[in-house]
């Protein structure tokens, strides 16, 4: 029922991602530290998914193979789906998150804290570009007109939407770790392509949240812990981290993934940052530029760009297939017979 619906699924993503900002920006105010922060918002992530894997054990099971083929192309043709998963798989989803998210939101938060947020967003927002030139490196993904234009206009959008926030003060330790995280989200997405087809997206999602959070546990005890007597309210936002911004944005972005390949799901994932202006508008009152608004429609024509091309492709596919009739060779042809002008008959055979 969800394979037309990968696009839809990225922006869904990029939407509770987006919000994180905002519940971040709520949790500092609460009292709470990026270390206790970040170890929160991953251990009741992990929490939440095996809970949830718990209750609804048919979640665990990989997702049947769809009866049609998807309307847009698989993220590596060379590699087919599988049911099943071995250890190595399990290994790289762990490790997925053991080394490549908890890698990634700790650059990213501790960028944040040495740069403009926007700066920050700028620098990190490079990543689509990457993703999309890698996976065609690789060959995983084909460079189509639709797709360019695409990341054009999100890229271009993307600098408006953030570059319409004002001054920015640029540090280069700040953008150092900003790129970093970049490169890594980079890493990850890539890596997680491999995966996302042979586990279900709870499954694959609980393993990636374990492993972040197993890192960031022992790095908390070894540097002596972390502080987690803020109040009530610093709680709340933590949970809106954890679940909306965590564990409903990884399903949809992983189940985004599978059905979209890399360099759709990245460039789609530039919608983020105008879901993230959009958000401190109507909650911090930080009213949208002309500039800014500009730049969220770039942002949006690019995703009718590549909403369109899946579109189309799906209206081919329920389109059926006409066969031209070929003539029998085998059965001899009846004779017709025609009356000439003189009133007499002649016979003649149909074709050539």
């Amino acid at each position: 029922m969800l394979e037309g619906m990968g696009p839809a699924l990225c922006l869904v993503s990029a939407a509770c991602f987006g919000a994180m900002a905002i519940f971040g920006k709520l949790a500092y105010s609460a009292g709470v530290s990026p270390a206790a922060l970040l170890l929160v918002r991953f251990g009741l992530a992990a929490a939440v998914l095996m809970l949830l894997l718990l209750l609804r054990p048919s979640l665990r099971r990989s997702p049947s193979p769809p009866v049609s083929p998807p309307v847009s192309p698989p993220a590596s043709p060379t590699r087919p789906a599988r049911a099943g998963a071995g250890a190595g798989v399990l290994a790289t989803a762990v490790g997925l998150g053991a080394i490549g998210y908890a890698a990634q939101a700790s650059l990213y938060f501790s960028a944040l804290e040495v740069m403009d947020a926007s700066l920050l967003s700028l620098v990190f927002y490079t990543y689509p570009l990457l993703v999309t030139v890698t996976a065609v490196l690789l060959g995983r993904d084909r460079l189509t007109s639709g797709r360019v234009a695409a990341l054009v206009a999100a890229s271009c959008g993307t600098l408006l939407v953030l570059l319409g926030t004002g001054g920015l003060d640029f540090d280069p330790l700040g953008a150092l770790l900003a790129f970093g995280a970049s490169i890594t989200y980079t890493v990850y997405i890539l890596v997680s392509d491999t995966v996302v087809h042979r586990l279900p997206p709870v499954l694959l999602s609980t393993l990636v949240m374990t492993g972040a959070a197993c890192t960031l546990a022992a790095r908390a005890l070894l540097t002596g812990g972390v502080d987690l007597g803020f109040g009530l309210r610093g709680w709340l936002w933590l949970a809106c981290i954890a679940v909306v911004s965590t564990v409903v944005a990884m399903l949809t972005f992983f189940a985004g993934l599978r059905r979209t390949g890399p360099s759709t799901a990245a460039i789609l994932s530039t919608f983020e940052p105008v879901v993230t202006t959009a958000l401190a508008a109507l909650t911090l009152a930080e009213f949208l530029t002309p500039v800014q608004l500009a730049g969220g429609l770039l942002v949006l024509s690019s995703v009718a760009v590549l909403q369109a091309r899946p579109a189309r492709a799906g209206r081919r596919a329920r389109q059926p297939r006409q066969t031209p009739e070929r003539p029998a060779v085998d059965a001899p042809k009846e004779p017709v017979r025609e009356t000439s002008a003189a009133g007499g008959r002649r016979s003649r055979c149909d074709g050539p």
